[in-house]
């Protein structure tokens, strides 16, 4: 699944499994700058991948300690670090209670998680809260609400605000403040919420994400678009959920046979652009 899609996703939910890369994991050395004996705090750790990738700089004496809301993935962050032979501790909990003491950590991280939460406020100034004074803050959100799509076919227009109408929902049946817009765009917003939580915001760095489709997309990609809604209707107890995925699964079976007619003629881009804070925590 590439974490930009549209139509299988309202949200980059999956964005450090699929995006994150070397250039990405030089920027976090470059902004939180993990030294010796450091102990970085990594929120919505997810299966480990910012831990296995600074694992990877070889900074004697680091200390990493992931939390992350669902167990499983705590468990599945567990297996992959110590199969890779990183060194980092995990826990549950949640990005708006986090369990531990005030000031305990010397950076604090968070990737594509806000998107997610209800509570922003609360999360921000628990961040504030575990992080040592002078200590480094780095949250990297999307903004879900400015994102641009463009399909060469007006079934693909079509497709594209079905699935909007669809994913958007199933947001709201799950009671997400995504459904009115508020998390959807809040990449741009996080300098603003670090002042009100007394966090220096010291820079901001933005990082386009992308997706071009020139040519029909292969099979699997029509093939995760459809299981994306079948997924999003099977935890759905909505009757109106259910007619807009109705509805979009038309959308999108239109779309792909037109695509085919189209050949390599068709073209499908996508964009939204991440917004990377860097704060120091005040005192």
């Amino acid at each position: 699944m590439h974490p930009t899609d549209a139509l299988t996703s309202p949200t980059l939910k999956h964005l450090r499994e699929e995006w994150w890369d070397d250039a990405f994991t030089d920027f976090i050395r470059e902004t939180l700058r993990p030294r010796p004996g450091t102990h970085l705090l990594d929120v919505g750790c997810r299966r480990g991948v910012a831990e296995m990738a600074i694992g990877r700089l070889d900074i004697a004496q680091l200390r990493m300690t992931g939390v992350d809301i669902r167990r499983e993935h705590v468990q599945e962050a567990r297996r992959e670090t110590t199969s890779h032979n990183v060194r980092a501790r995990y826990v549950a909990g949640d990005s708006c209670r986090l369990p531990f003491r005030d000031g305990t950590f010397d950076a604090t991280l968070c990737v594509a998680v806000l998107q997610l939460v209800c509570e922003v406020h609360t999360a921000i100034r628990e961040f504030a809260r575990v992080t040592r004074t002078g200590g480094r803050i780095l949250v990297v959100e999307p903004d879900n609400a400015a994102r641009i799509t463009h399909s060469s076919l007006p079934s693909g227009r079509a497709a594209f605000a079905a699935a909007g109408r669809f994913f958007g929902a199933a947001m709201t049946e799950r009671g997400s403040d995504l459904a009115d817009g508020a998390g959807a765009g809040i990449g741009p917003l996080v300098p603003s919420l670090f002042a009100a939580h007394g966090i220096e915001a010291l820079d901001v760095r933005l990082f386009p994400v992308s997706l071009t489709q020139l040519g029909v997309p292969d099979e699997a990609i029509w093939r995760e678009r459809r299981d994306a809604v079948g997924r999003q209707l099977a935890a759905s107890a909505s009757n109106e959920v259910r007619a807009l995925g109705r509805d979009y699964l038309e959308a999108l079976a239109a779309y792909e046979a037109e695509a085919r007619s189209a050949g390599p003629a068709f073209v499908e881009i996508q964009n939204t652009m991440l917004f990377a804070t860097l704060g120091q925590r005040s005192a």
